[in-house]
């Protein structure tokens, strides 16, 4: 009886009218103040943005029951899900999308961060940025949304950056103290805290030494440049099979590129050869492949396929011992490859 009564008041739900009801100003009439003309619209724009937002969490909550049903009783491959999917033209994409939505809704109203009636304020894209953020910047933008502000991904930033800069251990006490009384931009801030998060702590005592000793933009600009290149060149290093075999001494190569000043070549040098060890794997693989349907095909083609066998002709060097290939450019170059396979 509940179950029909629920059913009947969804109907009758579908027959209310829509609250997006309003007049647009008429683009013709030249009366109107090109200012008033764009906040007026702006003003129905905040309206549909709203209305999507809340009817996007029941879409993710209503896609988010059909696909926990089916992993409770249905073929372990989620084919009623993909099937209830394409029948209403949803891509899966768009539907995780929404069941996210869904999600972050009620990680923050279940935990009493956020009040529901506050959730139209926010914008969609600040909603999942709000969920993803900490619990300070949760709480902070919470309360913005319920005295009534406006909440776009952009304010949740700038209040992730100005929390970051504030609170993080990474950054020194000069540091803290210049953002404390906004001498120093959290944006600036923010992205150099991440770099740094990503580095062992010997680098970062070096770093924090750096910008200790001059607290202002350009040093914090040049720390985070330094702090990526870093990044890149340990995580690249920890990959290349020609430093690995050799067991070179990353930290200690890695310090000396700093002490020298060439630390960006250096990690440039890295990457490059982890993606060149990359390139081969993969032209291995290719190179596989291509003399496996070369094989196929040339069984299958004979007299009777004259084009097709002639295709196959030019095609089946590339997966020969040698490979041959011409580089146009301001001067043409030959390139000759040679794959030998040893055990």
């Amino acid at each position: 009886m509940q179950d029909t009564e629920s059913i009947n008041d969804l109907a009758a739900a579908l027959q209310q009218p829509s609250d997006l009801s309003f007049e647009l100003p008429d683009p013709n009439d030249e009366q109107i103040l090109e200012s008033d003309f764009l906040e007026q619209l702006d003003v129905a724009w905040q309206v549909c943005d709203r209305f999507d937002l809340q009817t996007e969490i029941w879409r993710g909550r209503i896609l988010r029951s059909i696909r926990d049903r089916e992993k409770k009783g249905g073929d372990g491959r989620g084919t009623g899900f993909l099937k209830w999917l394409k029948e209403r033209e949803i891509s899966k994409s768009q539907a995780y999308g929404w069941i996210q939505l869904a999600n972050s809704a009620d990680t923050l109203i279940d935990d009493g961060k956020l009040a529901p009636e506050s959730v139209s304020n926010f914008s969609k894209r600040a909603f999942v940025e709000t969920a993803k953020s900490s619990p300070e910047v949760q709480q902070m933008v919470s309360e913005a949304a319920q005295k009534g502000d406006r909440i776009t991904r952009r304010e949740v930033r700038q209040l992730s950056d100005e929390w970051t800069a504030m609170s993080s251990d990474l950054l020194p006490e000069e540091v803290r103290a210049k953002a404390a009384d906004n001498s120093l931009p959290p944006r600036y801030i923010a992205p150099l805290v991440k770099e740094m998060e990503k580095l062992p702590e010997m680098h970062q005592k070096v770093l924090q030494k750096e910008i200790a000793a001059n607290p202002d933009v350009d040093t914090l600009k040049q720390a985070t440049s330094e702090a990526r290149q870093l990044a890149k060149y340990l995580q690249s290093a920890a990959q290349v099979q020609a430093l690995i075999k050799e067991e070179v001494d990353i930290e200690t190569a890695l310090e000396e590129a700093q002490r020298i000043g060439c630390l960006s070549i250096a990690a440039d040098l890295v990457n490059q050869a982890s993606q060149i060890e990359q390139t081969i794997g993969k032209l291995y693989m290719t190179w596989k492949r291509i003399g496996n349907l070369a094989d196929r095909l040339y069984v299958d083609t004979g007299a009777s396929t004259p084009h097709l066998r002639s295709l196959l002709t030019c095609i089946e060097p590339l997966g020969g011992e040698i490979m041959e290939l011409q580089l146009s450019g301001a001067t043409e170059h030959t390139v000759r490859l040679q794959i030998q396979e040893t055990s």
